[in-house]
């Protein structure tokens, strides 16, 4: 426990058992906390430096241990140990929902089980307010219903597998073979992570947009190169070779900056942004601009711009002619 990373979680937990065993020697708390007699005295030392703002000696915690006995004073506001309030409580156990519905879970040897008993525990300790918060938020992963069979079919027995995917930006269904490696769930969505032939490289696949699944009759063997995708920030990953696109948003659009990775996040005034973003095609950004409507605008490549007022103008025409 002597690592740095462990050190705060320790001396939370050290200054509650000084103040409720007053007078405990070191080498007693040193054998407690599995501490030699110098690490417990530099965590001391530490101690001695904290306490309330201001910093002055009485808003300091008091600690000695002078002859190897241990005392501290002045460290009221931390006596017992840290409890998760209901906010942190209902979050934790709306995450371990998400986590049971994975599919990938109902394989790990064990954790089936695990789960509801640690979900039990932390309510419990929790209290009954986080359980009821968190009980009333519904956790469902999205997929299709023929999908998910099959594409766990395919990781299990390590079988290539032929889609037939919908791409919304382009609205057409596009014939894929993928040698499946894994199942993730990002933001209540789930997505096989293979190798896409047709791609020749590492995609995502939302199962909700699979209108087709085979699982073929030949090895699952995707090459050297197939390593996991980092979704540490996010799904949408841009590539560097598509069109960069410049948008100044209003204080109703700055989400865009947020929701969207972009190269260049520029403030105007007013809440107004100018954001620089790679745009994968036209489609997908016409879809973006019409959906701002009038809290942001296209202001540059200037043929986007020009592609974004023809597109507004076609979908009013189409608003009048109904009317």
């Amino acid at each position: 426990m002597s690592g740095s990373a462990d050190r705060l979680p320790r001396l939370l937990s050290l200054v509650p058992y000084l103040m409720s065993h007053p007078g405990a020697q070191v080498g007693e708390v040193a054998a407690v906390f599995g501490l030699s007699e110098k690490q417990l005295i530099d965590d001391l030392q530490l101690v001695w430096m904290c306490g309330l703002p201001g910093h002055t000696p009485g808003d300091l915690i008091d600690v000695s241990w002078d002859g190897g006995e241990i005392l501290i004073d002045n460290a009221d506001t931390i006596a017992r140990p840290l409890r998760l309030g209901i906010d942190e409580a209902s979050a934790l156990l709306v995450a371990l929902r998400m986590l049971a519905a994975t599919p990938q879970l109902a394989e790990m040897q064990g954790a089936g089980d695990a789960l509801p008993r640690v979900m039990a525990k932390l309510e419990q300790a929790a209290g009954e307010g986080a359980a009821t918060v968190s009980s009333q938020v519904a956790v469902d992963v999205e997929a299709t219903p023929d999908a998910l069979p099959r594409v766990r079919e395919g990781l299990t027995k390590g079988r290539r597998l032929s889609l037939r995917y919908y791409v919304p930006g382009r609205d057409e269904v596009t014939p894929r073979e993928v040698d499946p490696m894994r199942i993730v769930v990002v933001d209540g969505r789930a997505y096989l992570e293979g190798w896409c032939y047709r791609a020749e490289a590492m995609r995502l696949f939302r199962l909700d947009r699979m209108l087709g699944v085979d699982v073929l009759d030949v090895p699952a063997d995707p090459p050297a190169e197939a390593e996991p995708i980092d979704l540490a920030q996010g799904v949408f990953r841009p590539s560097p070779t598509d069109e960069l696109v410049e948008l100044e948003v209003s204080a109703a659009g700055r989400w865009v900056a947020e929701y969207y990775p972009c190269e260049q996040v520029t403030e105007l005034g007013e809440g107004r942004l100018r954001v620089a973003l790679r745009a994968r095609d036209q489609d997908w950004i016409l879809k973006l601009a019409l959906r701002l409507g009038d809290t942001g605008r296209v202001v540059a490549p200037p043929a986007m711009a020009e592609a974004v007022r023809q597109e507004a103008e076609r979908a009013l025409a189409l608003y009048a002619h109904r009317s």
